[in-house]
């Protein structure tokens, strides 16, 4: 028996759900999300976005997908964590508020010493790079999504392009569980 990898996903919004059931596939999944109603209804096979073909998915295919609250579960021994996200752009200030995806890396680095994250969120330039040092790890890199509400899941399945913002053994891998 082949062992699946075990992947965390931090949101539940287009990106998250897309992703998750993307990867569900061949990994065993588990969402990490703030909201006990989205939690249920991934957990009872239902989208938490109106994506049809995410539907389609959560109730015709063999997932192995869970959600969950507990940051702890989420976690551990999780090889990958995907940050997904919300960051709103203030145009008065001109700012990003980048601080639910600072905090998921926070706490993600302090509950898995192994683990590659993977930020899909929206954050401006640098950004990455300014967690990777003050967080002083290398294991924090950024891939872009390119993905259109109600169409998340297909344009996952069927990808313009991948971008992974890493070279290292781990972003390769994690490329390769895209494609």
């Amino acid at each position: 028996m082949i062992k699946k990898t075990k992947i965390t996903v931090v949101g539940s919004g287009y990106v998250g759900m897309s992703l998750s059931v993307l990867l569900a596939q061949y990994n065993d999944v588990v969402v990490l999300d703030l909201d006990s109603v989205r939690v249920g209804k991934i957990n009872n096979k239902q989208s938490t976005v109106a994506d049809a073909e995410i539907e389609s998915f959560l109730t015709e295919k063999s997932l192995s997908l869970t959600a969950t609250l507990d940051k702890q579960v989420a976690y551990q021994d999780a090889s990958f964590i995907v940050v997904a996200t919300p960051t709103d752009y203030d145009s008065d200030t001109n700012h990003f508020d980048t601080s639910s995806v600072d905090g998921v890396v926070k706490d993600a680095l302090d509950l898995n010493q192994n683990a590659l994250l993977v930020i899909k969120s929206t954050i401006p330039v640098g950004h990455t790079k300014a967690l990777r040092e003050k967080f002083n790890t290398n294991r924090i890199i950024f891939s872009p999504e390119f993905l259109r509400e109600g169409q998340a899941l297909k344009d996952n399945l069927y990808p313009s392009r991948i971008i992974v913002g890493s070279q290292c053994k781990a972003g390769t891998e994690f490329g390769n569980l895209l494609k």
